[in-house]
């Protein structure tokens, strides 16, 4: 191999994982068991006051306009903070990179302060969506190789990736996502791409429901940055506080993306998923569950919970339990058995409470009789939420995997091409 035949997934050489989602970058180092950082999915761009106009820009025969500055913020430390005429912006549009500017931005920040070595000395491994398309894929390869001088790089599935992670190489991968929920058929390591099946019922959809529910109950639901100080007060009374004085200029896409979180834990205390199709007299057999807002203000929530989290089921197109079993369908006969043998379900919204056995009731019924169902869902949090991360962990840190990244040298004599030629 290039470089005085340096081993690069070895012991003495630090692969890099990267897998990109809507809702955060997961990054870190192959062969850990966890990502080193979840950076939030987001950039903040803001007005930059600090740095002077140079002579040059100022000179106005250079036909240069001046260029307004603008400050990238990455990070909820940085990006959490009340600023004025901070926009904050995705780069991500239908799981793929869509705005590659902002992502640099991202990429720098990971570099200089999470893994705060050099990129040249690290080979990285990234996730792509299934339905990733070849215009993108040779773009990060050239981004990777051009900007950031990486010895080798190699692009995976996200689906392949969460399957390799739950030690299977043929598996239904179910994917619960914040922006969609997808199922994903993966065989022997390869995506049959022709059976995917998508919705855009994900996590996001479940906070615009949630909001919808607690503003139509007349909950306030001002988030904590704005709150300086809160009374104790009896459940379900009128909430006491003093708000802060914020800066001026707030921008709506600032304050959105801190509703989402308040929204978010809101989803993963009290929205909890029913076995069976919802039914308001099981419903109310169950304890209610206690939460309370950052103003101050906490209620029980009893079956309205319930009902919350039945709009990623009970859709007669989009419910869960049906694009898994459409997609099976779409397979070939010989390969159903054992798509049914290892329903993998992963991605952050599958977290939510009771989702993998309402999935798993749900594919019994649409399943042919004679199949044996099997659901496989990771126990902690993390396995569920990193699946793919921990796949591509797994995988950039196995010996035979060695020969398969694309190496610089590689990619100099024959250029990003080698990505379609290389990465399945």
């Amino acid at each position: 191999m290039s470089s005085g035949g340096m081993l690069y997934g070895g012991d003495e050489i630090g692969a890099l994982v990267f897998d990109p989602g809507h809702q955060s970058l997961r990054v870190g180092y192959a062969q850990e068991d966890t990502p080193k950082a979840e950076i939030p999915a987001v950039v903040g761009v803001g007005p930059d006051n600090t740095s002077p106009i140079t002579d040059l820009e100022a000179r106005p025969d250079n036909n240069i306009t001046p260029t307004k500055n603008y400050k990238y913020y990455v990070d909820t430390t940085f990006l959490n903070v009340p600023r004025g005429s901070l926009e904050v912006q995705t780069y991500m549009k239908d799981g793929l990179i869509d705005n590659w500017d902002l992502f640099e931005k991202a990429l720098d920040y990971v570099y200089a302060k999470v893994i705060q070595s050099e990129s040249e000395y690290h080979p990285v491994l990234f996730s792509e969506a299934s339905w990733n398309v070849r215009n993108n894929r040779e773009k990060l390869t050239e981004l990777m190789f051009e900007k950031y001088n990486v010895p080798a790089f190699f692009l995976v599935k996200n689906a392949v990736l969460a399957a390799f992670a739950n030690g299977r190489a043929t598996a239904l991968v179910v994917d619960s996502g914040a922006t969609h929920t997808s199922a994903i058929p993966v065989h022997e390591g390869y995506v049959l791409t022709q059976a995917i099946i998508k919705s855009p019922l994900g996590g996001d959809y479940l906070s615009m429901q949630c909001r919808q529910y607690l503003e139509s109950q007349g909950i306030d639901l001002t988030p904590a940055y704005c709150i300086q100080n809160k009374d104790v007060i009896k459940e379900r009374d009128t909430p006491r506080f003093v708000m802060k004085n914020l800066p001026d200029k707030i921008t709506a896409s600032w304050q959105q993306y801190m509703l989402r979180s308040l929204l978010q834990d809101f989803q993963m205390s009290a929205v909890q998923v029913l076995e069976s199709p919802y039914d308001e007299r099981t419903a109310a057999q169950i304890p209610a569950v206690h939460y309370e807002f950052p103003t101050g203000y906490h209620q029980d929530f009893s079956s309205e919970r319930f009902k919350l989290a039945e709009s990623l089921f009970d859709h007669t197109m989009l419910g869960a339990g049906q694009l898994a079993s459409t997609s099976v369908g779409m397979c070939d006969a010989d390969v159903r058995l054992s798509l049914y043998g290892s329903v993998v379900v992963t991605g952050g919204n599958s977290l939510l409470q009771g989702f993998p056995e309402r999935l798993n009731r749900d594919l019994q019924l649409r399943a042919p009789s004679n199949t044996r169902l099997k659901m496989i869902a990771a126990n902690g949090s993390i396995e569920r939420r990193f699946g793919a991360w921990i796949g591509g962990s797994i995988l950039a840190s196995i010996g035979t995997f060695q020969q398969m990244w694309i190496s610089s040298q590689e990619y100099e004599e024959s250029g990003k091409s080698q990505v379609e030629r290389k990465c399945p």
